[in-house]
């Protein structure tokens, strides 16, 4: 089968996240979700991505395999297998690094998902800083505890935006420490945190103020959705990120 540029994006798409949607590929490529899903498909059938469907409400999920992976070079591990309580959050994210592809956020250098974190820092030499932010002492292996970010944007200018998918809200003490994480590291010049109901936006909120990171940290609603419909509020969020170092967004479909 001949692999096409198209092909080589989707593939890679998949590669960077957990799984993708069909609906995902195609705003990340400016087509239609049906041209979308038959090339996914034709994608599946040759072996370079896996299908399935977690839940009868919702659309068929695609996995890059092993033989997707090595048509791309790509150096990502395989995706681990899905995890029912995981599966609106990988989704979501899923779409934020759409909507950044798409220049929802302005111009950028550089989109690294976690999955691309963790598999860097696994690789990295001693003493090169890590993408994932410290927890403290090193644990009892003499290795650095680190918490990594759901999503990292460099912008265009060199800064570095977290963005953290807060669908379950973390029990105080936790979130406060990966809070103070993120207050004692210099390579990270904001974060956002996005959640998708007024409660959690208030806890989270709160355990800023009492961390002392509100000049970095935003916490903003989110509404999950297929496909994202306004590119204005995240990209005016990641421009003023760079400039004064704590974004306002708005709701990200």
């Amino acid at each position: 089968m001949r692999i096409t540029e198209r092909d080589r994006r989707m593939l890679a798409f998949a590669a960077e996240h957990r799984f993708v949607l069909a609906d995902q590929v195609a705003m990340l490529l400016a087509i239609s979700t049906r041209a979308a899903t038959d090339r996914l498909r034709v994608l599946r059938d040759a072996g370079y991505l896996t299908a399935g469907d977690l839940f009868n409400d919702e659309p068929s999920h695609y996995q890059v395999t092993p033989p997707g992976r090595r048509a791309i070079s790509s150096d990502l591990p395989r995706p681990r297998k899905l995890d029912p309580s995981l599966y609106r959050h990988d989704v979501g994210m899923a779409w934020l690094a759409v909507a950044a592809e798409r220049g929802m956020f302005g111009p950028l250098a550089q989109i690294v998902s976690e999955r691309r974190m963790r598999s860097q820092d696994g690789r990295a030499d001693d003493g090169q800083a890590p993408f994932g932010v410290r927890l403290g002492a090193a644990g009892r292996d003499g290795r650095p505890r680190l918490h990594y970010p759901d999503l990292v944007l460099v912008t265009d200018t060199g800064h570095r935006v977290a963005f953290e998918l807060e669908l379950t809200l973390k029990e105080p003490r936790r979130r406060e420490r990966i809070l103070a994480a993120y207050a004692a590291n210099k390579r990270i010049d904001a974060v956002v945190y996005l959640v998708d109901h007024p409660a959690r936006r208030r806890a989270m909120q709160d355990s800023v103020r009492r961390v002392g990171i509100a000049d970095r940290v935003r916490v903003e609603l989110v509404t999950l959705g297929r496909r994202p419909e306004s590119p204005a509020p995240g990209r005016r969020a990641a421009q003023r990120s760079a400039g004064r170092g704590a974004p306002t967004t708005g709701a990200a479909r």
